[in-house]
């Protein structure tokens, strides 16, 4: 190595470190010639960041059995799967059981759909997709209100 690669700004250097803790950067790096310095510091998490956001610490709170029966008699049992006949949003978005908002509905409780019949709309990302009916029957339940949001894989209708 020459002397001239052994020799550098140290000046520079702490001139960049200076710029560093001045701004908000991480990282500055300059080039001269063939000359290349970069000086860059890790940027310390706030202090809130480090510890986990939510802790909570197990209580051990007696419930009264009394209190407790009543609330479990009024949840209904976890169903144990899809409705049978449903059919599941294929996406997240708003959905819209007509056309327009003067317009009738696609469908109704009791109606026969054919296979590839419209049932729906779901608004996703400003795009309206059409729910067409997987196969053909009648229209046992709306599981869903005109304009409300749902889920991937939400039930939307039920055909028998």
């Amino acid at each position: 190595m020459s002397t001239q690669e052994n020799s550098f700004d140290r000046g520079l250097v702490r001139e960049l470190a200076d710029i560093l803790n001045d701004t908000d950067l991480t990282e500055i790096e300059v080039e001269q010639g063939e000359l290349r310095i970069r000086v860059s510091r890790k940027k310390e998490a706030p202090a809130m960041m480090a510890a986990p956001a939510y802790q909570v610490a197990p209580q051990a709170v007696p419930m009264p059995v009394a209190a407790a029966a009543p609330a479990a008699a009024a949840v209904p049992a976890p169903a144990s799967g899809p409705e049978p006949g449903s059919v599941p949003s294929p996406m997240v978005g708003t959905v819209y059981l007509s056309p327009s908002p003067d317009a009738k509905p696609f469908i109704e409780l009791g109606q026969s759909v054919a296979e590839g019949e419209t049932l729906l709309i779901i608004e996703a990302m400003k795009t309206m997709n059409q729910i067409p009916a997987p196969r053909a029957g009648k229209i046992v339940r709306i599981c869903v209100n005109n304009a409300q949001p749902v889920e991937y894989g939400e039930a939307l209708v039920v055909i028998g």
